[in-house]
């Protein structure tokens, strides 16, 4: 009996011997077959992921951003205990004492594979994960052994290579958490608009939470679903000891709160940050914008930028409906959309006072519209729709997306009231310009960057107007003219050309006022006077001004230029004026001041450029006319402001664009509107009617926040060899040696 026991054992001890050779020869095979195919790990010893490149404003505010991942780097110390310790205990809670593998996880998946095929082979540690995140193009993610194989491969390099804390900074920085957010710290700014550093409790577990399924998990996407999967996140963190029962149940408890969107939504200043990536793009190339993580240093102004867009958005609207009411462009019903499912990205958000959302119309009662803006509703009333001189019927039908201004609304039960709105037809862009740096302070390049990326405010060449004037009178006063000096405003001929009629130039009110000061005449933007003045100055010596000024688009030396029949860009136009209130030096447009890597090494750093366009003296006789524009001329509306203002408005034929530039003794603001193309904007729609309502809308706040920056008000400076001298019109600027009485 001992004989066969003994012989039994020796059998069993060589049936095991025989299966470990096996499964040794297996596992060398399968590590021969894969290990040709595995990355080389010694790529993360510079690990350096695709960041953000950031545009930010003179505030050191983010106002534009470029990335193929949305990524902020972290490191260690900077994830707080709280987002270590429940991304572990939703993920890996054995993270710090595994060798990148679970053993019994990997073994429990391949018994359910091998009962439930098809099924995915297990859940990965955190190690595995950034394996998979990490060298996705190597190991790939289809849900087959083979992946998994590759994964716990380089899992294990990774562990042998790497320490714990570099490995889990390195995941928490590598991985997805939806909606474009790559990593902790972009995740953290998504959801909660707060560094990774300020997370709270709940807040860490949600991330943690959602970290297996962030698009379907998200909050902004299934508020039951994260809840539930922060809930689980918060219930493992319990159970490994890093909340007590009292601190989790009140985890439970508190209100997901998120930052309001899935997206940041549209830049402040999309076409100024379009227009920045096009030059850097032509420096640095795509690959370094969209993944280099760049920091690029602006002078843009945020609060002079929201003004810019806000009054131009208010103001476009409004000259719209001069124009009456269009009908709406999209209806869901026509196009058998579900109305009850139908959703737009603003509505994520809730609607705020004087916000322009978009609308579905759900009904109409009563000359009431109806409206619904995701989970709000609203009503536009009859007055809120009086401009269309319409009744509701007639305007909207069910299924009408609109747009709708909100005017009041009410948290509980989630209504609004709102006025109806629609989107204007014709387009519109401002400059503002530092005078002493050049530096962009704000820039819109049309109604809608979604609508149309092409930038009005540096692509379009524009028929300039009126706002050419300047430079005749400019020309006048660097050759002996000054304020008092008579031209005539009478009817004059020119000839046109070999068969062709005589030019009769005519003033905007058909009359003409005999001889006329210079000062009334640029004031009153009299053609007649401006082009007599031109045409005794000379063409090309008016044009080798404007050049000198800063106009490069094409200038021909003929006498329609001086009433503005050349074509320019406005940021063009909007810096050579600058000049005026600059003592003649214009400074070139600056839009980037900095660029530096993500080390902070700088790679480009640029200073003011400056040209002596004019003589200081001419600049500030010219200064001080333009001042008389506004309060006696064209631009009298901006007396509104009470401070020290020049500027000029512009209409060309037809009323196809309009025109102002202003300035005080600091910044320039350039406004112009119109349609792309050449037709008329509307009846009247001159440029004290169109386009100086804006600049005076853009200028309020700024003028406001000077004041209280300002012990008084700023003032232009006045050179020593100009002298102010009282005439019939009031106190007046000359150059001395110019002034009346002097020979």
């Amino acid at each position: 009996m001992a004989v066969v026991t003994i012989r039994l054992v020796r059998g069993f001890g060589l049936a095991a011997l025989f299966l470990a050779a096996a499964l040794f020869g297996i596992a060398s095979g399968v590590l021969l077959a894969f290990v040709g195919d595995l990355p080389q790990i010694t790529a993360l010893d510079d690990y350096t992921p695709s960041t953000i490149t950031r545009v930010l404003g003179r505030d050191d505010t983010v106002v534009g951003e470029y990335a193929t991942e949305r990524r902020e780097v972290v490191t260690f110390a900077q994830i707080p205990p709280v987002v270590r310790q429940a991304i572990m205990a939703a993920e890996d809670a054995d993270f710090n004492g595994h060798m990148g593998l679970q053993p019994t996880r990997m073994a429990w998946a391949a018994f359910r594979d091998l009962t439930s095929p098809g099924r995915t082979p297990g859940r990965s540690t955190l190690t595995q994960q950034l394996a998979r995140n990490l060298f996705q193009d190597t190991i790939g993610f289809d849900r087959s052994w083979e992946r998994k194989i590759k994964e716990a491969l380089v899992a294990l390099q990774i562990e042998r290579r790497y320490t714990k804390d570099e490995i889990f900074t390195m995941y928490c920085n590598q991985i997805y958490w939806g909606h474009g957010a790559y990593g902790v710290q972009a995740a953290a700014r998504l959801y909660f608009d707060t560094p990774v550093a300020d997370l709270s409790v709940e807040q860490a577990a949600l991330l943690a939470g959602i970290i297996q399924s962030p698009e379907r998990q998200s909050p902004y996407v299934n508020v039951q679903a994260a809840t539930r999967r922060r809930g689980y996140a918060i219930g493992r963190m319990a159970e490994e000891g890093f909340l007590t029962p009292d601190e989790a149940a009140a985890a439970k408890a508190s209100p997901i709160v998120t930052a309001g969107a899935p997206l940041a939504g549209p830049t402040l200043a999309p076409y100024f940050v379009e227009n920045i990536r096009q030059e850097l793009q032509a420096r640095y190339g795509a690959q370094a914008i969209y993944e280099s993580g760049l920091t690029v240093r602006t002078g843009l102004d945020p609060v002079l930028q929201r003004a810019a867009n806000l009054a131009l958005d208010r103001e476009l609207r409004r000259i719209d409906r001069l124009s009456g009411y269009r009908k709406p462009g999209r209806n869901l019903v026509v196009e058998k959309v579900e109305l009850e499912t139908f959703k737009v990205p603003r509505w994520s958000r809730a609607p705020n006072m004087g916000d322009v959302i978009p609308a579905l119309v759900v009904g109409v009662e009563s000359n009431t519209i109806r409206v619904r803006a995701g989970a709000w509703y609203g009503t536009i009333a009859a007055r809120d729709f009086a401009w269309t001189r319409r009744r509701a019927s007639a305007l909207v039908r069910r299924g009408d997306l609109i747009d709708a201004r909100i005017i009041s609304r009410t948290d509980q039960g989630q209504t609004f009231t709102a006025a109806l709105e629609q989107a204007p037809a014709i387009e519109g862009a401002v400059v503002a310009i530092e005078n002493r740096t050049g530096q962009i302070l704000a820039m819109v390049g049309g109604y809608s960057f979604a609508r149309s990326q092409f930038n009005r405010a540096t692509q379009a060449l524009r028929q300039v107007g009126s706002t050419f004037k300047p430079f005749v009178y400019t020309a006048a006063i660097d050759r002996g003219y000054t304020a008092t000096s008579l031209i005539d405003d009478s009817p004059v001929s020119y000839p046109a050309g070999p068969g062709q009629p005589l030019w009769e130039p005519r003033n905007y009110d058909r009359e003409f006022l005999g001889p006329i000061m210079l000062r009334d005449a640029l004031a009153g933007s009299r053609n007649v006077p401006t082009i007599k003045l031109m045409d005794a100055l000379g063409a090309a010596q008016v044009v080798g001004l404007a050049r000198r000024m800063g106009i490069t688009s094409p200038l021909p030396e003929y006498l329609p230029v001086a009433i503005g029949a050349a074509e320019a860009t406005l940021l063009e136009m909007t810096s050579a004026y600058s000049a005026y209130a600059n003592q003649g030096v214009r400074v070139t447009p600056l839009p980037v001041l900095q660029v530096t890597d993500r080390d902070g090494n700088i790679l480009e750093q640029h200073r003011p450029e400056p040209h002596e366009a004019l003589r200081a003296d001419t600049a500030y006789v010219m200064a001080h006319l333009l001042q008389g524009a506004v309060q006696h001329g064209t631009g009298t509306k901006a007396r509104v402001l009470n401070w020290p203002v020049g500027g000029k408005t512009g209409t060309t034929d037809d009323y196809t664009d309009a025109w102002f530039i202003g300035f005080d003794p600091e910044i320039t603001v350039g406004v112009w509107v119109g349609r792309d193309q050449k037709k008329t904007i509307g009846p009247d729609q001159t440029g004290t009617a169109a386009a100086l309502p804006i600049w005076i809308e853009i200028m309020k706040p700024w003028v406001e926040r000077r004041r209280a920056e300002l012990p008084e008000p700023p003032s232009f400076e006045r050179p020593s060899n100009v002298i102010m001298v009282m005439t019939s019109k009031g106190l007046e600027a000359f150059i001395a040696g110019t002034e009346p009485g002097i020979r």
